[in-house]
């Protein structure tokens, strides 16, 4: 018998647009069974979410070896010195930028232009793939309703972004691209050639695209450093100026200070001189009244 697992593997891997209409078909066509209700309470998944569904059944191999990386860089950062975590870190983000340029062609294929921020949102959720094993289920799955975002530091709810609690666990099949192909005729084949050149070109362009958002956002960070180091070094040099200036002012008034220190001397010796000088006189009257 037909399980609603079986079901949403099979609505899960649709067009986003058709899941819907094919949702409700299909609990109408079960109407009666115990099944009617669960399937038509299957949520109808974002976009991010759709594309992860897509990228999961497109390049499972790919995607398996993702999240045996993301599993091996978590047993590897236990006791790891900060220099290998920043190289883990790296390799992490370039597999999942990778990952997420392949998705969009995919996407692009099937007739959907991703956007950046549903972009992002990919990204994020095969990010919190590698670094959450149960994101990693949820993914693998192939039956994510909600994109993910794993932060490290508050705990990811995996089971809240599948269809159905026994998604995680669940590997979807793998689904080859779809070829439609025409026998006998010449110019149905030119055409499905030039289908396949432009879908390819498609997904070159969005690659293109891609790496141009990533090189743009590499030369902001870098015009952005360039400038705050100049900033800095325009403080250093006016706290060097300063500096300089407080150096010559404590010269002047050591210089300043041995001379004081001179005069002093010079006039407690003189008062010196007459003390001695009052205290004789005085003396010499007190003799001659005598």
């Amino acid at each position: 018998m037909t399980s609603v697992l079986e079901v949403a593997e099979e609505l899960y891997g649709l067009p986003l647009a058709s899941f819907t209409p094919a949702r409700d078909a299909r609990a109408r066509e079960l109407r009666g069974t115990h099944l009617a209700g669960p399937v038509k309470a299957l949520r109808k998944p974002a976009t991010a979410a759709w594309v992860v569904n897509l990228l999961v059944r497109r390049e499972t191999e790919q995607v398996a070896q993702m999240i045996a990386v993301g599993a091996a860089l978590r047993e590897a950062q236990a006791g790891m010195d900060a220099a290998a975590l920043r190289e883990l870190t790296r390799q992490r983000r370039q597999l999942t930028a990778a990952l997420t340029v392949r998705a969009r062609a995919l996407a692009r294929s099937e007739g959907l232009r991703v956007t950046e921020s549903v972009a992002e949102q990919v990204e994020e959720t095969l990010t919190a793939a590698m670094i959450d094993g149960g994101a990693a289920a949820a993914v693998r799955s192939g039956l994510l309703v909600a994109p993910l975002r794993a932060t490290g530091v508050e705990a990811l709810d995996a089971a809240g972004a599948v269809a159905l609690s026994d998604a995680l666990g669940f590997e979807v099949a793998p689904v080859a691209a779809t070829l439609h192909v025409v026998p006998d005729s010449g110019a149905d084949r030119g055409a499905e050639r030039l289908a396949r050149a432009q879908a390819a070109l498609t997904a070159a362009e969005d690659e293109v695209a891609e790496r141009r958002r990533i090189s743009e956002d590499a030369a902001a960070a870098t015009e952005r450093l360039q400038a705050r180091s100049l900033q800095i070094q325009a403080e250093i040099d006016e706290l060097r100026r300063r500096l300089a200036g407080l150096e010559e002012s404590a010269q002047r008034v050591d210089d300043e200070l041995a001379e004081a220190e001179e005069e002093r001397a010079e006039a407690e010796s003189a008062l010196a001189d007459a003390v001695r000088h009052r205290d004789e006189a005085a003396a010499e009257v007190a003799r001659r009244r005598e």
